[in-house]
């Protein structure tokens, strides 16, 4: 039996995640509902995808009982608020990233979840990539011996979008881009708690950081270096450096158009050593609006192997992940001095 999806939210990431679901079986996945602010936004994103059913409030899809899993994709300053209405009506659900605003928020989700007995995943979709699977697998072997650094650089230049400015909007490089850097670090390290957190940054006048630097000290002497900006191109790359050898997710990206290929945080291509393995994505049936969004088709995936399973939670980005990484942002944000409303409520 297909696994039915109903999409909360009719934005460009939504619009994305069901191209990508376009890409795997019918049999295996359907679309079963969107739901945005207004039904003619909803009827728009269910003509353009071909869904039945189109609600103009997401209280219409918390009652449609033919719904197996909901995917949030609203702007995540409303991640509470509306995980918190499809998860105390009881259903599953696959909420984008970053999770919510704060440690606090993100522990009223799982909390949520926990009570109403319901599946929850924040939806970090690198964790889901072959290329992820594989570098897990290159690491239990040794490959490259004793891991010593991790690099992970992720900065594109966004100053000119206003959403991605504004504090009341949820801005700023670490939440929407520097969260990337943060989990493949804590992915190789197998979301073990770093003994120190050590951040600086660049404000803008807005309060946001434009660009900010994390250092992160493990155990055994071992370290990550996590930089992000919205300021300008970094190499979006990630770097696992061993004893033995060095891993790259990816190759170098730029979005001027000088090697737009494969960003560290949705991956196409390994390198080990220097030897490359590609790990090709379908073509989309539809123009995307973010890089390699096809990808997105592995979160699905994972989302239904684990409802098939009777499962509470992914193994790829746990719950525990999640608070993790949320608490890493919320003490780097403190360093730096970026302070959102939802911080003092």
């Amino acid at each position: 039996m297909a696994t039915r999806w109903g999409i909360c939210g009719a934005g460009n990431i939504s619009h994305d995640f069901c191209v990508a679901l376009r890409t795997l079986s019918h049999e295996d996945h359907q679309i079963a509902a969107v739901a945005a602010r207004s039904l003619e936004s909803a009827e728009k994103f269910a003509k353009t995808h071909g869904i039945p059913k189109a609600y103009g409030s997401y209280q219409e899809l918390v009652k449609d009982p033919n719904i197996d899993v909901v995917y949030i994709g609203v702007l995540h300053t409303h991640h509470l608020q509306v995980g918190l209405l499809f998860l105390n009506a009881g259903k599953n659900v696959l909420c984008e990233k970053p999770f919510a605003m704060n440690l606090r928020e993100v522990r009223q989700l799982i909390s949520a979840a926990c009570e109403n007995n319901v599946f929850l995943m924040e939806a970090v979709w690198s964790r889901c990539f072959p290329v992820y699977a594989e570098v897990g697998r290159l690491l239990s072997e040794s490959a490259v011996g004793e891991v010593k650094m991790v690099k992970a650089y992720f900065g594109l230049s966004l100053l000119d979008r206003e959403r991605i400015t504004q504090k009341e909007q949820g801005g700023g490089g670490l939440m929407l881009i520097g969260m990337y850097c943060l989990q493949f670090a804590l992915m190789v390290f197998k979301g073990e708690r770093p003994e120190s957190i050590h951040a600086t940054g660049v404000l803008l006048p807005s309060g946001v950081d434009e660009s900010m630097v994390v250092v992160l000290k493990f155990s055994g002497n071992r370290m990550a270096v996590c930089a992000c900006s919205i300021a300008c191109d970094l190499p979006n790359d990630a770097t696992i450096c061993g004893s033995k050898g060095m891993i790259r997710a990816c190759v170098a990206f730029s979005n001027r158009g000088l090697n737009v290929a494969h960003p560290m945080h949705c991956p196409t291509v390994l390198e080990l050593n220097g030897k490359k393995t590609e790990f090709p994505l379908p073509e989309p049936g539809l123009p995307l609006n973010f890089p390699n969004s096809t990808g997105l088709r592995y979160e699905a995936e994972e989302v239904r192997r684990c409802l098939l399973k009777g499962l509470k939670e992914s193994i790829k980005m746990s719950l525990t992940d999640s608070e993790l990484l949320i608490e890493i942002m919320d003490e780097a944000r403190r360093q730096v001095g970026v302070v959102y409303e939802q911080d003092s409520q």
